[in-house]
């Protein structure tokens, strides 16, 4: 009873924290097992996004709708072109806070999105619904707000609509009631996501996340500071400190509810006694405001599109940061997207841009923050739009100062973001480490006995004659060459083990068998295809590409893996390398390859203008021994290894070269029953699953086995079980 009297004269603010701070707390204690409750997180989030395109729709209509045409000619032109103005002021803001990351070197293995090719922006599609009830059910945002517009202007014109106006704002009303409700679930909600992040997230996650936090609450502070009074201060009659004064207290009191509309009557108030007091109170200028403040709260606000900042961190969060050429698309898709909640506009983009979508759930643990400064920057954003269109509606408005006030506010972001990149550089610990990871990687599953083996001898030629399979299982061992620089399919770790993706395969062929391994290193691979008939060894392995030239010297297994073209460059032209078009613009551009007839009649024919260059072996190009190769034709899957190791460098599939190559074993002429055991053992563990869990350990680096468990007090301090079925 005491702590339900406690808790009812709590704000909805204070609950919201409280609920942070336990929902942390939780796990920290519980650790793990505290990730159950990420159902609990999803749940509140699609409750968040149930009511929001609705809402939208009705509201856009009700607020257009209810203007009469005098009115909204002019009003609206001289709206829309401010409002258009500040978003695009506000979404160039955003795309300088990359600057503010730290440059931490990052790299990572092969991902799938490296060769999924990012969605063009179809604006057919996007902005012109053929069934706008396909839309709203499928979320496509910009779509359901351009027909909510052309709905809106179309009803102004309509005679007897008060009662649609009136269905409209009872249906937003009702909205607002079931959004309210859901409100109300915010402390569970928030406390299902920060216990399940806090219990499961690695703590140099949660390290990034405070990259996010400093870099948006100093935007806040940029616009909140320097862009929206500014933008009052230079081009209206209005003082820097008269638009603060008036300006502060809804701004306050919306950070405190936590809501615009509260604050609504407010602005509309402040802004008529700003009007009177320079003697531009007029019938104009009293409908401006009356209409304006409560349509414009319809329309995404500085703090809305603040928000989509967030794309931009989760791209360099992942290490796959936005390139140049998605930069016009990211400022169309968010201001459009914004007109819905965060709550739909984030998904909807991470899915657009192709980044996973979990980081979502860090988006929210980070609003409960960030959310708050948003609201503030609303009610001003609210207050600069209706002082700036009562300006322009009396002629006292200067595009010129506007401009002016624009490009100085982007100079002092761009100096002060530069600033905090270097601070947060600095300040937050972090050291690369992914190359070690890499290179003390072990077999997922246990070695068989594994000999090392340095002048195989030839079997003689009666043995040569007999089945391959015989020899192997009579020897009680298979003997397997493998070449240098194979990363990931057979390589040394740190510890001197010959491991990899195809190694990992050998040793469960070796299990299967109830045999051992007897490992050869082939220093010429030239001379594999004689090794191989002689019998010195019985397979060559390796990541081996197979081509038309090479099929005539040995026999290969079907493909267990299609390896991906892809381009090694120096991180800083990733961009010259993410397209075929942008390539074959690069002057005097030098292709490095290694020695592959099926590689270099690919090139050839698709940049016939490159001069080609040979190269002895990738490392050689990441050390800087050619110079003059602006890229090395490599595969991403391998190329993405190597990129771990020499983290300057970055494995790029450039859009237009949909170009694989199968990878088997080389495999002995003239034993198509060694071949065919091959192949139905490789078809087996295709079919049991074990192929795509190798692929997905060396490949994908994704090793369950190797994530250690998270700290927590419940089992590391009190040596409670937290196993998820106990919890």
């Amino acid at each position: 009873m005491v702590a339900t009297k406690l808790y009812s004269k709590l704000s909805p603010f204070q609950r919201v924290i409280i609920a942070l701070i336990l929902g942390i707390l939780t796990g920290i204690f519980v650790g793990e097992p505290a990730g159950i409750l990420k159902v609990g997180g999803t749940i509140y989030i699609r409750l968040l996004q149930m009511t929001v395109l609705p809402y939208v729709l009705v509201s856009i209509i009700g607020g257009l709708g209810r203007l009469d045409a005098a009115m909204a000619a002019n009003i609206g032109i001289k709206a829309v072109k401010i409002i258009l103005f500040m978003w695009l002021a506000v979404m160039i803001t955003l795309l300088l806070l990359p600057l503010a990351y730290p440059s931490w070197e990052t790299a990572g293995f092969f991902s799938t999105s490296m060769v999924t090719e990012s969605v063009t922006l179809d604006f057919v599609a996007l902005y012109i619904p053929s069934n706008v009830f396909a839309a709203l059910s499928n979320t496509i945002v910009p779509a359901v707000v351009l027909f909510s517009l052309l709905m809106g202007v179309a009803v102004i014109a309509i005679k007897n609509k008060e009662s649609l106006i009136n269905l409209t704002d009872n249906i937003s009303d009702g909205l607002q009631g079931v959004a309210s409700f859901i409100a109300k679930l915010a402390p569970l909600g928030i406390f299902a996501i920060a216990a399940s992040a806090a219990g499961t997230l690695q703590p140099e996650e949660l390290e990034r996340l405070q990259v996010f936090l400093w870099v948006y609450l100093i935007a806040a502070f940029l616009l909140g500071f320097v862009l929206l009074p500014l933008l009052v201060h230079w081009a209206t009659p209005f003082s820097y400190r008269e638009l603060m004064s008036v300006a502060g207290e809804a701004m306050i009191t919306a950070l405190a509810t936590g809501t615009v509309l509260v604050v609504l009557p407010m602005i509309a108030e402040r802004c008529k006694e700003l009007l009177k007091r320079h003697d531009m109170e007029c019938e104009e200028t009293d409908s401006t405001v009356d209409v304006l403040v409560p349509t414009a709260y319809s329309f995404p606000s500085t703090g809305t599109l603040l928000g989509l900042g967030f794309i931009l961190f989760s791209a360099w969060y992942v290490g796959s940061p936005l390139s140049l050429g998605q930069y016009p698309s990211y400022v169309f898709m968010g201001a459009f997207s914004a007109f819905g909640s965060m709550a739909v506009a984030i998904p909807f983009l991470l899915d657009y841009y192709g980044l996973p979508a979990d980081q979502f759930q860090l988006y929210l643990l980070g609003s409960v923050v960030t959310a708050r400064f948003a609201t503030g920057l609303a009610a001003l954003h609210g207050f600069v739009v209706t002082l700036l269109v009562a300006s322009a509606v009396l002629n006292r408005l200067s595009w010129r100062k506007m401009m002016q006030a624009v490009a100085l506010h982007l100079g002092v972001t761009a100096g002060v973001v530069i600033l905090v990149g270097i601070g947060l550089t600095k300040l937050i610990p972090y050291e690369y480490s992914a190359d070690k990871s890499f290179e003390s990687m072990k077999f997922a599953d246990d070695p068989v006995l594994v000999k090392t083996i340095k002048s195989p001898l030839a079997l003689n030629a009666q043995d040569q004659a007999k089945p391959r399979l015989d020899i192997i299982r009579d020897r009680g061992s298979i003997r397997v060459g493998y070449s240098a620089e194979n990363l990931p399919f057979a390589f040394r770790n740190d510890q001197g083990l010959v491991v990899g993706f195809d190694m990992e395969l050998m040793n469960e062929l070796a299990w299967d068998l109830g045999i051992t391994i007897e490992l050869f290193y082939v220093k010429d691979i030239k001379q594999g295809p004689q090794m191989l008939s002689d019998g010195r060894v019985d397979i060559i392995v390796g990541g081996r590409l197979i081509t038309p030239l090479r099929a005539l010297d040995v026999s290969f297994s079907d493909h267990y893996i299609q390896k991906t073209v892809a381009f090694m460059v120096k991180d800083n032209r990733r961009e010259e390398f993410s397209s075929v078009d942008q390539i074959r613009m690069i002057e005097n551009l030098h292709i490095g390859l290694e020695v592959t007839a099926h590689y270099k009649y690919v090139i050839e024919k698709m940049f016939p203008n490159a001069e080609l260059t040979i190269v002895d072996g990738p490392r050689k190009y990441f050390k800087g021994e050619y110079p003059d190769v602006d890229a090395l034709t490599y595969s991403a899957e391998a190329g993405s290894a190597w990129a771990m190791l020499y983290p300057d460098y970055s494995s790029v599939v450039a859009k237009g070269l949909k170009i694989k190559i199968p990878v088997g074993f080389a495999l002995p002429k003239a034993q198509q029953d060694y071949t065919h055991f091959i192949n139905t053992w490789l078809q087996l563990k295709r079919d049991s699953g074990y192929l795509q869990s190798v692929y997905d350990y060396w490949i994908l680096g994704r090793n369950p086995k190797a994530v250690k468990p998270r700290w927590s007090v419940m089992h590391d301090v009190l040596g409670w079980s937290t196993r998820p079925a106990a919890f």
